[in-house]
């Protein structure tokens, strides 16, 4: 029973976090977060990446535990959290895109911009940038999924605190060592890399548009038949 109950702690954990890192994707989205904090200084970037951190910490804890009531008691579906949240991460590809280049050496240092960066570590450097509407409703169903009995429950529930605690651990990784992973691939190759993340952060938004859009179209279609009969 023992063995049984092990596996099926290690099945669902892999389950989860697999799904929960490829929708995230941190090491994609390091270089989109080094250029929000480009004129940080090292330290600077590290609080704010250890900030960010924290706040997907808590994203993923209360959306795997509250996510459903919280969404309910406000009237908030699960296609207008990806419509509202594919807006914003668009936007910011969009804008990333037309941006000026900005100087990349390894001396950069903190400038005024600093206070304001920090607040942005919460909106929108944590949601919908790194926890965006995509990671909520998997965390969502992750946590619905949860069996009735007791014990499975407790036993889902620690898995989901090892899946939060897992992802948390890699998306400050990515973040706070986005500066070398730009060194290694140098200014131009960053640039490459940042203009090519941003470009997919544009499609990754109008894609979560898309499927909200979609998923508002098809509930209409369901309940069309019923309101005529």
């Amino acid at each position: 029973m023992l063995e049984i109950s092990s596996s099926k702690w290690v099945e669902d954990f892999l389950f989860g976090f697999g799904a929960l890192f490829a929708i995230i994707n941190p090491y994609g989205l390091a270089f989109i977060f080094l250029d929000r904090t480009i004129s940080l200084s090292e330290p600077e970037r590290a609080r704010v990446a250890r900030r960010v951190a924290a706040y997907a910490f808590a994203v993923l804890l209360v959306s795997q535990f509250l996510g459903s009531q919280i969404l309910n008691f406000f009237g908030i579906t699960i296609p207008a959290l990806r419509i509202a949240g594919g807006l914003v991460v668009a936007a910011t590809g969009w804008s990333m895109l037309h941006a000026e280049p900005t100087s990349q050496g390894p001396h950069a240092v903190s400038s005024a911009d600093a206070a304001t960066i920090q607040r942005m570590a919460f909106f929108p450097l944590t949601i919908p940038l790194t926890t965006g509407p995509g990671t909520i409703a998997a965390a969502i169903a992750i946590g619905i999924s949860r069996s009735d009995s007791l014990d499975a429950r407790f036993a889902s529930s620690i898995v989901s605190l090892l899946v939060a605690l897992a992802m948390t651990a890699a998306i400050y990784h990515a973040y706070r060592k986005s500066s070398a992973m730009a060194r290694l691939f140098g200014q131009e190759g960053t640039s490459v890399v940042t203009k090519l993340s941003a470009f997919l952060l544009l499609c990754i938004g109008v894609q979560i548009i898309i499927t909200g859009i979609s998923e508002v179209a098809r509930s209409i279609m369901e309940t069309a038949p019923r309101a005529i009969t």
